[in-house]
């Protein structure tokens, strides 16, 4: 760290470019773990419907578990009632040596195995969530809440194994929310996206930052929500991060605290954005899409939640997302809660073949350190699929375009890497001809998996594939066609 490269600036800042080997890994595993993961506990339900039926109290009432210590806040929320019938008057507190007698029984190397296994190629474990709480040994002292970290040091020790395994490691850090600096209830959104404290956190935050990276060199800053300094600061830190790890990525989460956001913290204010939300909400149907993080001077790729594109995005981007609704382990999820392998799987291509990423959360127990095993079925049939066809996903680079369909109304996503182009075929298709319309591509084809021949012919304006064996019960087979260069593109 002692050339310094990067200035703290947006000029220099933005002569990083996004590293091959981010654009190249495709999949990653988000995990979130720590005192909120010892109740599990959140009511069923979407996000987005909460804060379509519920959004004067949508932030009490969500389904992410993680949010539990300001949930019961609110006597009257289900989450308060779990509590006083499980744990009576107990404090939040009181979750911290639960969380650390429950890690006699984890085992990073046995976490970084299977995410292997599953086919990710990066891993970002939350370091701190919004209830404060560290998953490492920190040096920086919270001064509202004595002893608010783990003396056993979680996120090197994973850190260390998934890195053995070759793995990519991250860090996520929640800037914008801590409520052991601001204990203010958060009740709708406006209220949980403006409390950043201020005082003595912005310091604090940035400090613990710069340990992080100082100790554990992160692949990928993530940061949450927005940043509790001004935008000078964080260029200071943006550039000791980039000086520290080149090849690392930032996210775009960290608009930085200026005078409008500190307006913003005014409760009339706060009521008025209220109802603006609320009308927007009721008009436009797609509340992730809608609810997009501001512009930033700086960021290497977006991380929309949930969130679909119907084109290809010219700037890197990561969808995010949990296997059931909640982040945080949530207890109440059920095998019929969590999404489904094959919607978790076509998100996934769907995201590939339009220059992004996916990064898939999995909530382990927070009593035993474990992670349940309805994600673990899921995360090895990305495993199962990915060994046989991951030259079709990793490395590769969005075609010319994105999109086709069958004849017969199948959708098809395509991704192309040198001259050759891959055909995925997005569900279970039947027979062993496919026509693909208003799409011909001149080359030899086969299928991915067993390498068996495909006869191409046109048709019009169409492709006609022809198998050598029936489809029948293959999930997303995957064409491979090496294309001709002067004739890679569609007609």
């Amino acid at each position: 760290m002692n050339n310094k490269i990067y200035q703290p600036t947006k000029e220099s800042l933005n002569t990083h470019t996004v590293p091959e080997w981010f654009e190249d890994a495709k999949f990653g595993v988000f995990i979130h773990w720590g005192l909120y993961s010892v109740p599990g506990f959140a009511p069923l339900g979407s996000f987005a419907e909460t804060l379509k039926t519920d959004y004067d109290k949508s932030m009490l009432v969500y389904p992410y578990a993680e949010g539990y210590w300001n949930a019961i806040k609110d006597p009257n929320t289900p989450s308060a009632h779990y509590h006083k019938a499980k744990y009576g008057n107990m404090p939040y507190q009181g979750f911290r040596q639960m969380f650390l007698d429950g890690l006699n029984e984890w085992d990073p190397s046995a976490w970084a195995k299977t995410f292997s296994d599953a086919g990710a190629k990066y891993v970002v474990i939350v370091s701190k969530h919004h209830d404060g709480f560290c998953l490492w040994p920190t040096g920086v002292k919270n001064p509202h809440e004595q002893n608010w970290f783990s003396e056993r040091d979680l996120i090197g020790e994973l850190a260390e194994s998934v890195r053995r395994e070759g793995i990519r490691f991250g860090i996520y850090y929640s800037g914008g929310i801590d409520w052991t600096f601001q204990r203010r209830i958060s009740r709708t959104l406006v209220d949980y996206s403006f409390s950043t404290p201020g005082g003595d956190y912005p310091a604090y935050a940035d400090a613990q930052v710069r340990e992080l990276i100082e100790r554990y060199h992160p692949d990928i800053l993530w940061n949450d929500i927005c940043w509790p300094t001004n935008q000078d600061t964080l260029f200071r830190l943006f550039a000791y991060y980039y000086d520290a790890v080149p090849d690392g990525v930032v996210n775009d989460r960290w608009k930085h605290t200026n005078l409008g956001s500190k307006f913003m913290g005014l409760k009339p204010v706060r009521t008025i954005m209220d109802f603006m939300i609320k009308q927007m909400i009721k008009k436009n149907p797609d509340i992730h899409a809608a609810l997009v993080q501001p512009a930033i001077p700086h960021s290497d790729f977006a991380t929309p939640e949930y969130t679909k594109y119907k084109d290809i995005k010219a700037n890197k981007w990561e969808m995010t997302r949990g296997i059931g609704s909640s982040f945080g382990y949530n207890r109440n999820e059920r095998h019929e809660d969590y999404a489904s392998f094959e919607t978790l799987f076509l998100d996934f291509i769907d995201a590939v073949s339009k220059n992004g990423n996916l990064l898939l959360n999995v909530g382990p127990r927070g009593e035993d350190a474990q992670i349940p095993a309805e994600q673990l079925s899921r995360l090895s049939k990305f495993g199962d699929w990915l060994k046989q066809n991951g030259n079709a996903v990793y490395g590769t680079r969005p075609w010319i375009q994105a999109e086709a369909f069958t004849e017969n109304g199948e959708a098809i996503r395509f991704t192309k890497k040198d001259n050759n182009v891959y055909l995925m075929i997005l569900g279970k298709p039947s027979g062993s001809t496919i026509k693909v319309k208003e799409v011909y591509i001149d080359g030899k084809a086969c299928l991915l998996s067993d390498g068996s021949p495909i006869n191409i012919e046109r048709d019009g304006n169409d492709m006609v594939l022809t198998f050598v064996r029936q489809l029948n019960d293959v999930f997303v087979p995957v064409v491979l066609i090496q294309s001709l260069p002067s004739n890679s593109g569609a007609d």
